[in-house]
């Protein structure tokens, strides 16, 4: 119980620390998909951090990047750049997957990116690993609860030479009753972490009334699961940073 208390005095210190007095900064700016729509993407700075490295992350189909501001907060006050990207060419029709992937990859380019961790939840984990098979200066790729789309996760794990760690829930409508599994048994190399009775609202940070409404019909989302899967997945992140995976 002390040594548990005592990591938790430090851990919240660190995150005072970088918000009081470094400052975790953000910055919002934009650039032009291909495509011609606006990306718009937030930058969470890191004081700890070197400037060419960097996380990025993308939210899930139709949602968007406040979604997941919570872990790009966690992961600035661990030390490492992180940012949201808000996928522009995304419709309801049209997942845009692989134009979703070239997006995240695009803003790795405008911010001189030399090393790049991609994450993403559920559609934008799936944006996340087809950009870190495609991008060489990848070290590793993290989805959370991802869903797959046209076998374009399989395809895409199957070339992905760098590490590739999902964290998945209990399977349900919204995450296609957990299709992403197939994903990663696709790569002998992938990690599956799963997270007991974790809904597929449990991923985003924060999630909404909408999220629930559609996706929490047995399994209901949880503050303390969501913390949880804050803490594990930053700790992950922080660990390919530093080619220093934990068994």
């Amino acid at each position: 119980m002390r040594t548990k208390y005592i990591q938790s005095f430090f851990r919240n210190l660190i995150l005072f620390v970088c918000l009081i007095f470094i400052g975790c900064a953000t910055e919002v700016t934009q650039l032009h998909s291909k495509t011609g729509c606006v990306i718009h993407y937030t930058v969470f700075h890191s004081a700890m951090a070197t400037r060419n490295e960097w996380v990025i992350i993308g939210h899930g189909f139709l949602r968007n990047q406040t979604r997941m501001r919570e872990l790009a907060r966690s992961i600035a006050a661990a030390g490492m750049n992180a940012v949201t990207v808000d996928f522009c060419n995304m419709r309801l029709w049209n997942g845009a997957h692989r134009r979703n992937a070239q997006d995240l990859i695009a803003v790795a380019t405008a911010l001189n990116a030399k090393h790049v961790i991609y994450v993403g939840f559920s559609a934008g984990g799936l944006a996340a690993l087809l950009a870190g098979a495609a991008d060489s200066r990848t070290i590793g790729v993290v989805t959370l609860d991802l869903v797959n789309a046209e076998q374009l996760g399989v395809i895409a794990a199957r070339d992905l030479i760098h590490p590739l760690i999902g964290l998945v829930g209990e399977p349900s409508p919204c995450n296609a009753q957990n299709n992403g599994l197939a994903v990663f048994a696709a790569n002998p190399f992938a990690r599956v972490i799963r997270i007991a009775d974790a809904s597929h609202c449990d991923f985003e940070m924060p999630t909404d009334f909408l999220c629930q409404w559609l996706c929490e019909k047995r399994i209901s989302s949880n503050e303390q699961r969501r913390k949880q899967i804050i803490q594990t997945a930053t700790a992950l992140i922080q660990s390919l940073r530093f080619h220093d995976l934990p068994n």
